[in-house]
């Protein structure tokens, strides 16, 4: 029970639009991103051609229906048997069932349709009119670097299949490459990674210092979590900004009103401290008149407000903490350039201060930098440089060599922009490739020297120290080979994982490597 048919193979396309999704609504939907290759327009519902949500029907050369699904590009052919009842046959896998595979729709929103924004009168029936809405739907890359005011070490960038709809923001795990294995399992796609409440969020443009690459939004949630939400077009990203600004602007004006017509937890910051202060002052009101009209409970609400807002203003800044020793900013999983500035220093005095101890007792010590310290009394000495500035390496609990060793590479590998900032990875990667090696040689040096003052000043140091790591090669077993294996990861990393990285390990050890056989030209003395 085969036909004959071969039906050519379709493109791979691209992910739905806000009309694909809803196709029995021919209007009041956004333009999307994302159109499907081809004209899938909506058919005349009196045509016998028409479909059911999600497929396309077209007319073969052999007289048969071909039905294809919109998102997977799933071809199904409609015959039927012997008694005339139709059923639907997949050449691909040459599978038959009695019914198309169902193509699963986000559920819709439902909002109210008021009679007033019409000037036709209100027909008789339901008192309001529900439509469905999708604000906005779309491949998006994004990644998450605050959760709940805690910041996250590193930037973890992937697809992801983003919905905005009804104030709320919600990022699928699935991709636009994944995104047709998911649609024939709908579960996969039901179960977001993240959801962001727009109410009470902000937008705006992420600066140079949060991510390297172009056209990043900044997300603001009022949890006090932090997204960056990318896109290499401009113009697909700047339609989600206005989307998504859009729907902040919608529920911070209806979240104003609320707090202006009616007192709330959110306005006092506290409700217990509310609720005793608002006591007070009713219980005084009380006694001073045995009945409290409405105009007077509005003015005692109107005071304590004040009296918060004044307290609020008069708490000391971030800074002023800071100042005055009160609050410590940490060292490991700081920017490089933030680092420095504060201690006003070209190097961290961390690096420096575990330089200096190597060299002072280390440099002989087999296995040096490859040989792991003791993984627990590493985290005591980062806890140690976070919360004290008092720190001597020359003390009985940093004995070990290692340990000093295990915790500055960790205090490169959580820098948030590694040494090698990532606007710069794949330029070093080129420049490694070259076949000439006066020319890889050259164009590595002249990239090291486009580096940010702060990254290249650091670099000098480690690799000058490295070099002296090298001369006791015969007493610590580390070859030039041996340093960059371990360093190179942990300089020189994308910001994106790709594809071939066993292949890309291997030139960041290379670069690595060629800056160390090269330091003197590199980093001449001054």
């Amino acid at each position: 029970m085969q036909p004959s048919l071969s039906p050519r193979s379709p493109g791979q396309q691209r992910p739905p639009t806000p009309e694909t999704d809803y196709p029995e609504l021919l209007a009041n939907y956004p333009e999307e991103d994302y159109s499907p290759v081809g004209s899938f327009s909506d058919p005349d519902p009196t045509s016998p051609l028409v479909a059911p949500p999600g497929w396309s029907c077209q007319i073969t050369p052999d007289k048969q229906m071909l039905y294809t699904n919109q998102f997977t590009q799933e071809q199904w052919v409609k015959l039927e048997d012997q008694h005339g009842k139709p059923y639907f046959y997949n050449p691909e896998d040459t599978s038959v069932q009695w019914e198309l595979p169902q193509v699963p729709i986000p559920a819709p929103r439902s909002v109210r349709k008021s009679s007033q924004d019409s000037d036709t009168p209100a027909q008789t029936g339901p008192p309001e009119e529900k439509i469905k809405t999708l604000d906005k739907a779309g491949v998006l890359h994004r990644t998450k670097t605050v959760d709940k005011g805690k910041r996250l070490r590193k930037k973890h960038w992937s697809a992801s299949w983003t919905v905005l709809e009804g104030g709320v923001l919600t990022f699928f795990k699935d991709s636009k490459t994944s995104a047709a294995g998911g649609l024939r399992q709908p579960s996969k796609l039901s179960t977001p990674e993240y959801t962001v409440e727009l109410k009470g969020a902000s937008l705006s443009w992420a600066p140079k210092d949060k991510s390297s690459k172009k056209n990043v939004l900044e997300l603001r949630s009022r949890d006090g979590s932090e997204y960056l939400i990318q896109h290499d077009s401009e113009a697909i990203i700047s339609t989600w900004h206005k989307a998504i600004a859009e729907g902040i602007e919608e529920l911070s004006a209806g979240l104003l009103q609320r707090e202006e017509g009616e007192p709330s937890s959110a306005d006092f910051g506290s409700s217990e401290r509310l609720g005793s202060w608002r006591d007070e002052d009713v219980r005084q009101n009380n006694a001073a008149s045995p009945s409290l009209s409405p105009g007077g409970l509005e003015s005692d609400l109107s005071r304590v407000r004040h009296k918060l807002r004044k307290f609020l203003q008069r708490r000391p800044t971030l800074q002023s903490l800071r100042d005055k020793g009160y609050i410590k900013d940490q060292v490991f999983g700081c920017a490089l350039a933030q680092l420095c500035e504060r201690e006003r220093s070209p190097v961290p005095r961390f690096v420096q201060q575990c330089i200096r101890t190597v060299e002072a007792r280390g440099l002989d010590i087999d296995g040096l930098y490859r040989i792991s310290g003791n993984l627990a009394t590493i985290q005591k000495l980062r806890y140690k440089v976070d919360h004290d500035e008092r720190l001597d390496l020359d003390d009985g609990r940093w004995e070990d060599v290692h340990v000093i060793t295990g915790a500055l590479k960790l205090f490169f590998r959580e820098l948030p922009e590694p040494l090698f900032p990532f606007s710069h990875f794949h330029q070093f990667i080129a420049a490694i490739k070259l076949q000439d090696p006066a020319q890889r040689s050259r164009c590595v040096r002249d990239l090291v020297r486009t580096l940010p003052a702060p990254n290249h000043d650091t670099l000098r140091l480690l690799i000058q120290h490295l070099c002296r790591v090298i001369e006791h090669g015969e007493q610590n077993r580390m070859s030039v080979q041996n340093v960059a294996i371990v360093f190179g990861p942990t300089l020189l990393r994308p910001e994106m994982e790709e594809a071939s990285m066993p292949m890309t390990m291997v030139f960041q050890n290379q670069v690595v490597e060629l800056i160390l056989h090269q330091c003197a030209d590199i980093f001449p003395p001054h």
